[in-house]
C-alpha cells in the first residue's frame, strides 16, 4: 500500500491567488517572461522540431502566442496527460509548489514518445534568501517562534538525481540567479502577490501576523540587504532541468572500466616542455 506525500501546497488558495495575479499587474510577471525566454533560447540550441508539445502552466497566456499548437495542462497534482503522446512537454515555473515533485516528473516522463524532451523551470534554494532570513529573525524575536512560510525549494545538486528517478536519460540541472531591486520591503512583496507567488503552504499560520514582525523585518532587510543607494536587494534563482525520454540512438556513458586508453597517458603525450 503506497502512502499519499505529504500535502505541502493548499491548492484551492493557491488556485485564488493565481486568479487575482493575472489580473493585478502585468508588469510583475518579469520573472516568469524570463523564464519563458530561457526556454525559448534552450529549444532553439535544440536540432529538433518539436510537433507535439504540452506545456504545463499556471499562467497560459504567456504560453500561448509562441506556441499555439502546445497542449495547455494545469499543474494540478494529476496532470491531464496521455501516456506517449508528446515529443516536448515544458513545466513552466511551478514545480516548487508540487505536493509530489518526482511525482510530477514521472508524470511528464510516461507522456513523452521515445525521445521526446523535458524541460522545466523552478525556483531553487537561494531564492528570496534575503527576505527569508529577516523574517524569520524577526518573528522568532517578536513572537518567540517559527511558522511556515516559504515553499521548500530544491538545490540543484539534488535535481538532476529526480530527472533520473523519474526515469529521463541525458539528465542536466543549472540555474539563471537573477538579483532585483526595490525600494520598499512592500514593493518585493507587491511583486510577490502580483506573480501569485505569496505564502499558500497548507501548514501556513492562518491568524494574523502581529504587524511588528513585518515592521521588524523591514527593518533587518534595510540593515543586512541594502546596496549603497538604499535599495533592498532580491535574489531570484531560477533552477532549469532537461532530460529526454530514453530511446536506443542516443549517446550513452561508457561502461567503468571500459576505455581503451588511460587518463595517465594521454596526458603524458600533451605534456609541455618546460621552460628554460
Amino acid at each position: 500500500m503506497t502512502t499519499a506525500p505529504p500535502r505541502l501546497t493548499d491548492q484551492p488558495a493557491q488556485f485564488l491567488r493565481r486568479a487575482r495575479a493575472t489580473t493585478s499587474d502585468p508588469g510583475a510577471m518579469f520573472l516568469r517572461k524570463l523564464a519563458f525566454d530561457e526556454i525559448q533560447e534552450r529549444l532553439e540550441l535544440v536540432n529538433r522540431q518539436f510537433t507535439k508539445p504540452a506545456i504545463v502552466t499556471p499562467f497560459p497566456e504567456i504560453w500561448t502566442k509562441a506556441r499555439p499548437d502546445a497542449k495547455i495542462i494545469a499543474d494540478t497534482d494529476r496532470l491531464d496527460l496521455v501516456r506517449g503522446a508528446h515529443d516536448l512537454i515544458i513545466h513552466d515555473l511551478c514545480l516548487h509548489w508540487s505536493n509530489d515533485p518526482v511525482g510530477q516528473i514521472i508524470q511528464c516522463a510516461r507522456a513523452l514518445q521515445p525521445d521526446g524532451m523535458f524541460q522545466a523551470t523552478l525556483f531553487g534554494g537561494q531564492t528570496l534568501t534575503e527576505l527569508r532570513s529577516a523574517l524569520a529573525t524577526a518573528e522568532s524575536q517578536i513572537t518567540g517562534g517559527l511558522s511556515p512560510r516559504v515553499a521548500p525549494m530544491a538545490e540543484i545538486r539534488d535535481l538532476g538525481g529526480l530527472l533520473q528517478r523519474a526515469g529521463l536519460a541525458l539528465p542536466v540541472a543549472d540555474a539563471l540567479t537573477q538579483t532585483v531591486t526595490y525600494a520598499t520591503l512592500d514593493r518585493l512583496m507587491h511583486d510577490l502577490r502580483a506573480m501569485g507567488e505569496t505564502n499558500v503552504l497548507h501548514a501556513r499560520l492562518r491568524r494574523p501576523t502581529p504587524r511588528q514582525v513585518f515592521e521588524k523585518t523591514a527593518e533587518l532587510y534595510a540593515d543586512n540587504y541594502a546596496d549603497a543607494q538604499g535599495r533592498l536587494r532580491a535574489t531570484f534563482d531560477i533552477i532549469c532541468l532537461s532530460g529526454w525520454a530514453p530511446h536506443p540512438d542516443q549517446p550513452k556513458a561508457l561502461r567503468p572500466g571500459s576505455a581503451s586508453h588511460s587518463l595517465a597517458a594521454a596526458l603524458d603525450e600533451l605534456k609541455m616542455p618546460s621552460k628554460d
